[in-house]
């Protein structure tokens, strides 16, 4: 989820800093007759483009503290556990990225205009966000990896839930653990989610809860 809504943010970044770059130094506006800072329905435009940015990024942020909550909810996992210092590591130094680029982007959209402070707000409150989650699951150890009787859940950087519904196949490349379902379907988790340590224990509770007739573990994943 994270790389499609960072997609579809950086598209969306591109004509709106288009429009700020216009209105900020006030370019000339040929096929319209005008400037950039008179463009008709600027004020709206930017309007527009601040809502897209808080249902994209607010839409991310829900599920993401949503998934959080579920997964530190112990009492319905019968194998869970904080994820592993390697992957935590990643999520802190994708964070504190993320973080500080939406702030950077706030910064320049209020440089350029004081039309788009709407925009402006959108990317100062995503920052805020990440950086926030960030802290909040370092201090108190949030970020977990938990199995129950019809998947495993992580909640992290981003919430994932691997049903075993439809699954025929466990295998690890490198730092990922594979899940290959019928017709094609495959979803992903970082190997480094689950610590050394608790790996062992991992396998013995995916191997009670899956369909061993029905599901192959690779030779890698069974010596994960």
């Amino acid at each position: 989820m994270n790389k499609f809504v960072n997609i579809l943010t950086l598209l969306l970044l591109a004509p709106a800093f288009g429009v700020a770059i216009f209105a900020g130094f006030d370019l000339p506006v040929e096929f319209l007759k005008s400037s950039g800072n008179n463009l008709p329905f600027l004020s709206q435009i930017f309007l527009v483009f601040a809502i897209l940015f808080f249902i994209i990024n607010g839409r991310r942020a829900m599920k993401r503290w949503a998934g959080l909550r579920m997964v530190n909810q112990l009492s319905k996992f019968q194998w869970n556990h904080e994820i592993g210092k390697k992957r935590k590591s990643q999520i802190n130094m994708y964070l504190i990225m993320e973080g500080v680029v939406h702030l950077l982007v706030a910064f320049a959209f209020h440089y350029l205009t004081y039309r788009a402070k709407l925009v402006s707000l959108a990317f100062i409150l995503t920052g805020l966000d990440h950086l926030l989650f960030l802290c909040y699951g370092n201090l108190f150890h949030k970020w977990r990896v938990g199995v129950t009787n019809k998947a495993i859940v992580v909640g992290e950087r981003e919430f994932k839930a691997i049903y075993y519904s439809g699954l025929r196949r466990v295998s690890v490349h490198q730092q990922t653990l594979f899940f290959d379902y019928k017709d094609e379907l495959q979803l992903a988790i970082s190997s480094d989610s689950i610590s050394p340590e608790n790996r062992l224990s991992f396998r013995n509770i995916l191997e009670e809860k899956v369909n061993r007739d029905r599901v192959f573990f690779s030779e890698e994943f069974k010596s994960f």
